[in-house]
């Protein structure tokens, strides 16, 4: 069966808003992992049409790259480093308005300008964290913040 997101025009919250329950949707009755976290991508790459859209997932003691839509990625990253490992590291989302203004940025794409990576909990471990980057400057705030948090919460690692 054909899968499909509707996209929608109007401001940030209702985008998400309509997005948030066709996600649902595409995950309910699907445990596989992997599965998942590309329809994730695709649907939210579909909707905003951000650089690149992806997941990193903990793999003995690093982060390694998972479904993504997008330019090449960085393979894997050590805790603690780059946007992604900091947040993995202190367990918090991490908006970055301009990537050059962040120490330690590990630069993927030259095309990347701002970023937000959200750790992905499970039984208050981080397992992996939902990362985006967008070409230009300050893309990202609290709505995307408050948004993308929920839509980690239906990844489900059982």
């Amino acid at each position: 069966m054909a899968e499909e997101i509707n996209t929608i025009a109007g401001s940030k919250t209702e985008q998400y808003q309509s997005l948030i329950p066709q996600i649902k949707s595409l995950l309910e009755g699907e445990d596989d992992l992997v599965a998942n976290l590309a329809n994730i991508c695709a649907a939210l790459k579909q909707q905003f049409n951000w650089l690149w859209i992806g997941f990193y997932l903990v793999k003995k003691e690093e982060l390694v790259l998972a479904p993504f839509q997008g330019p090449i990625a960085c393979t894997r990253i050590k805790k603690g480093k780059g946007v992604c490992g900091t947040s993995w590291e202190k367990a918090t989302t991490i908006i970055v308005e301009d990537v050059t203004k962040f120490s330690g940025h590990i630069a993927c794409s030259s095309l990347s300008k701002s970023e937000i990576v959200i750790p992905i909990l499970h039984n208050n471990t981080v397992m992996g964290v939902l990362d985006i980057d967008s070409k230009l400057l300050n893309s990202f705030d609290e709505i995307d913040k408050i948004y993308l948090q929920q839509i980690v919460q239906f990844i489900n690692f059982n």
